[in-house]
């Protein structure tokens, strides 16, 4: 049989319905790929989006946490040289008690308010020179003393937490 005769013993129309099944089965799974393929582009986008926003959550909480501590730390920087006028004043000999007494009572009110705010001195004298708290100015032998070890103090140091608001400037013994 020819072609010419398939196509007339079918019935009219027929040809055309197969065409187009054919045509259909091909585009379906197109189709449908191009609906998986920009639901995943979807989905990577949600996720995408979904990390940047927790990413700048936890950025902006650290900092606001950081924004605290350097706002605490410059304010009592200002602040530091009073306390060495202070303790400069508590060195000084006078017959004065009153005068001396005052001060005292100056000096422990301002080193409670710093322990308040969480900001300690930084221990010095006699302990081992660590060039992270300690600013060594000078250097003396002292052999009564250890190698690196703090044998004076000219200024305090101090710091809140892990960061260092002032290095105590120490006179170390070699």
């Amino acid at each position: 049989m020819s072609k010419k005769d398939m196509d007339q013993t079918k019935p009219e129309g027929q040809e055309e319905v197969e065409e187009d099944t054919v045509q259909e089965t091909t585009a379906e799974p197109s189709a449908e790929e191009a609906h998986k393929a920009a639901l995943r582009e979807q989905e990577d986008k949600y996720l995408r989006l979904l990390a940047e926003y927790d990413n700048y959550r936890k950025r902006s909480q650290k900092e606001k946490e950081t924004a605290w501590t350097t706002a605490k730390a410059d304010t009592a920087k200002e602040f530091l040289p009073v306390y060495d006028n202070l303790e400069r004043a508590l060195k000084q000999e006078t017959a004065d008690e009153a005068y001396a007494k005052g001060v005292q009572m100056i000096m422990t009110q301002f080193k409670t308010t710093l322990e308040k705010l969480g900001i300690q001195e930084i221990p010095a004298l006699g302990e081992t020179f660590d060039p992270n708290l300690h600013n060594a100015v000078m250097h003396t032998d002292d052999e009564n003393l250890g190698e690196n070890v703090v044998a004076e103090v000219f200024q305090t140091g101090f710091q809140t937490g892990d960061k260092i608001i002032r290095h105590a400037m120490v006179k170390v013994a070699n």
